[in-house]
């Protein structure tokens, strides 16, 4: 007799509702008293005005500059911006980033210690630095802006040689990466025309086309002659300078010694897609006409693209194989695929001459298709060679995360086959842009069954905060001695052996496709991408090694529940400034035993390159109440406990040192006595901002939360909630069937 399976319970939503919450943490205690703020910054402003004025008039186009101004670590939340003094100076800001300081003072007890602390961008005309200069010394605590003098460390420049990155001295006219605070949002064409003109009189030529802008941020590929470079960084509004890092080598491209494994024939379905109303596109180096795949693949050559390389096919064929089949076995037909793939050719003959220079058109290529097609999925397996910046984002990642803003795309980004490079340089890290925070970063693991460990090749996390969680997960990518088989480009219809995160990553997409093509459309991909994160298994492992774990690939795992547990899915949308609280199912009888919940929440959030330390536009606070009706006398809410952050009250600081609030991902377990969950709840306050100051009208931003609870002494706990709740949730019962597989 087959066993009755307890499918996944949706609408979680209805055990939702909007609640009103009053909270306040009072008046902060300020590290210094205005006199002495005053009397430290004078000096700074002064030294700022006169390392300025020395620039050359080309360096300062329309004759301004940006200076910086370091905020104190106990000033860093969207309240504390000090918005009016650069109101009342004439100053504004045009990017920020982190930085570590030991700050003269602090409000905590014993000494300042090395904490993080940001640092504001300013931009103004000349004058408006020397009249500043000039005035400060007459402030007083009620001169317009004064009040923010509290907050601030230093107010500085920053030297033409602190501005450049990473640049080998032995290359005569290095390919450099110019950042410049003058992108789409900041509309400053005088910028981009002071700097092309700067450049002539350098006789440095630069092709403006050729620019990616992001943000407020504008990114060039320009050469340079190695003895001019310092000269580049005097231009005022240059951010940074870096060597243009290439495209990745493509790897899957076996290396493996010829015989080591031999080529087995394989066995492919006959039978349509699953689902082919879902759309997923996969941007690689090309699929070959192969006449077996015509009814899974379709076939594009993005417009400027030019000459096909096999070995990019054969990358290109390895991942969409990944996509559709998972790894091939001997003697086994392939399971039929879920979807049909539009597979498109970014890369070509003039990216294998220059990789360098080639990277900025690809990702064109990707935008372009994107920017006019919706995709509910998507793979990249490719993209620089190139470490995560803890100090600014890559126009990789600038301009794919606002395209996912929506959470109606779920991407899944290789992150990289640099593992086993240089660990104390930090080479071996995850690279973009798998660091997006609205993609999964797909890192590989050496096999499928038990004792599984990172692939030695998988690059590593943590990735930039936010976003610190990288790789998302990690799925079968193979190693020499048990590769990961796909299908042949040289040889039609043979499976050939490869190893990499190219292969992990288009793997852990069709996981998530798979429970789409089961369940229908009433899963957002932003759910889907929350339930892949939610089913992951660490079992005790480095988060920098794997994230949130092992990514289930097993589609019955996914989406039942075993005896003893329930998990209900909410999604929707969560509205600026508010606060939601969502109901964790409780059996009538209530819970008997230990009780452990696991709670997942995504949100898609939209973002700011110009300011990596602040870099989403979206936190979630939230709180976890056992019983939200007890509420001690002359309270307005429930008591709270300790669930998605260890804090009761926790400074800005730490939130972002604990990967909380400003994440678009949070996955937390908690071991509870089952007697205390009277009625227990989330509540979820999505809090907005812009740049690290509050924002101006707020968008509301989707969201996906998924609760699992889980009471091993009550092995009827579904049955037992779905009665409860007959009516507000539903199983989420595949519109496919899907193999019957008996569990011990």
């Amino acid at each position: 007799m087959r066993l009755r399976r307890n499918f996944l319970l949706g609408k979680g939503e209805t055990l939702t509702e909007p609640i009103v919450h009053v909270q306040g943490y009072g008046d902060k205690k300020p590290p210094y008293k205005f006199a002495e703020a005053k009397r430290y910054l004078v000096s700074g402003v002064k030294q700022t005005a006169l390392l300025i004025d020395q620039l050359p008039e080309a360096a300062c186009p329309n004759d301004e500059s940006v200076a910086v101004i370091t905020v104190h670590p106990e000033y860093l939340a969207k309240s504390s911006y000090p918005g009016e003094l650069l109101k009342a100076i004439g100053l504004r800001a045009v990017g920020s980033r982190a930085t570590f300081i030991t700050p003269r003072k602090w409000t905590k007890a014993g000494d300042p210690e090395p904490s993080l602390a940001a640092e504001l961008f300013v931009a103004g005309k000349r004058q408006q630095f020397r009249d500043l200069a000039l005035s400060i010394r007459k402030w007083d605590e009620t001169t317009a802006g004064a009040g923010d003098l509290i907050k601030l460390e230093s107010f500085r420049t920053i030297p033409p040689a602190n501005r450049i990155k990473a640049i080998r001295p032995d290359v005569s006219m290095p390919l450099l990466e110019i950042v410049l605070h003058a992108g789409e949002y900041l509309m400053a064409q005088f910028v981009l025309n002071g700097f092309r003109d700067y450049l002539r009189s350098l006789e440095i030529e630069v092709d403006l086309e050729k620019r990616i802008d992001a943000g407020e941020l504008t990114f060039l590929p320009v050469r340079v002659p190695q003895e001019k470079i310092i000269d580049v960084a005097q231009f005022s509004f240059l951010r940074v300078a870096r060597e243009m890092p290439s495209l990745r080598q493509l790897r899957p491209a076996s290396n493996m010694q010829v015989g080591q494994h031999e080529r087995f024939q394989c066995s492919l379905p006959k039978r349509a897609p699953l689902d082919s109303t879902i759309r997923v596109a996969v941007f690689d180096g090309g699929v070959p006409d192969i006449p077996l795949l015509k009814s899974w693949v379709n076939r594009y050559d993005v417009d400027g693209v030019g000459a096909a390389v096999a070995e990019y096919e054969q990358h290109g064929l390895a991942v969409t194989s990944a996509l559709l089949f998972g790894p091939l076995e001997k003697g086994q037909t392939a399971p039929t695929p879920y979807c049909i793939v539009d597979h498109y050719r970014v890369i070509d003959k003039e990216t294998a001459k220059d990789p360098q220079t080639e990277l900025y058109p690809v990702l064109k290529r990707i935008v372009s298709v994107l920017e006019k097609k919706h995709y509910d999925f998507v793979n990249l397996s490719i993209g620089p060679n190139d470490p995560v910046d803890d100090d600014d984002v890559h126009p990789w990642t600038s301009k794919l995360d606002p395209l996912l803003s929506s959470g109606k795309t779920l991407m899944t980004v290789a992150v990289g086959n640099s593992g086993d490079a240089d660990a104390e340089s930090r080479l071996n890290r995850v690279q973009p842009p798998s660091d997006c925070v609205n993609a999964m970063g797909i890192g590989a693991c050496d096999k499928e069954g038990d004792k599984w460990a990172r692939a030695k090749y998988s690059s590593m996390g943590p990735s930039r905060s936010p976003g610190e969680m990288k790789p998302d997960g990690v799925t079968l990518g193979g190693t020499e001695d048990a590769p990961f088989w796909v299908l042949a480009n040289d040889k039609p219809g043979f499976a050939f052996p490869v190893t990499g995160t190219s292969v992990a990553s288009p793997y852990a997409l069709r996981a998530g496709v798979g429970v789409r093509a089961h369940l229908g459309d009433v899963l957002s991909p932003l759910a889907v991408r929350a339930l892949l994160v939610h089913c992951c298994e660490r079992d005790g492992r480095q988060c920098a090694e794997v994230g949130w774990g092992r990514i289930c690939t097993d589609l019955e795992t996914l989406i039942t529940c075993v005896s003893g547990t329930a998990s209900v899915l909410y999604q929707g949308e969560l509205k600026p400034r508010k606060y939601l609280r969502a109901a964790i199912p409780v059996p009538a009888q209530g819970f008997t035993g230990m009780v452990k919940i696991t709670a997942t929440v995504c949100i898609a959030s939209e973002t700011d390159p110009q300011t990596p330390m602040f870099y989403t536009r979206s936190g979630l606070d939230i709180v976890f109440r056992r019983n939200k009706t007890d509420i001690p006398e002359g309270k307005n809410t429930a008591k709270t406990s300790q669930f998605f952050r260890p804090y009761s009250n926790p400074q800005e600081v730490l939130l972002r040192k604990d990967r909380h609030m400003w994440e678009t991902t949070q996955k937390v377990s908690k071991r509870l006595v089952g007697k205390t969950l009277v009625e227990p709840v989330f509540d979820i306050h999505y809090n907005p901002r812009t740049a690290g100051r509050d924002a101006h009208e707020p968008k509301p931003v989707p969201y996906a939360l998924i609760v699992t609870v889980d009471a091993p002494r009550m092995p009827n706990l579904y049955d037992h909630i779905l009665t409860k709740y007959r009516h507000q949730l539903e199983p989420m019962v595949p519109k496919i069937q899907i193999p019957f597989v008996l569990r011990p």
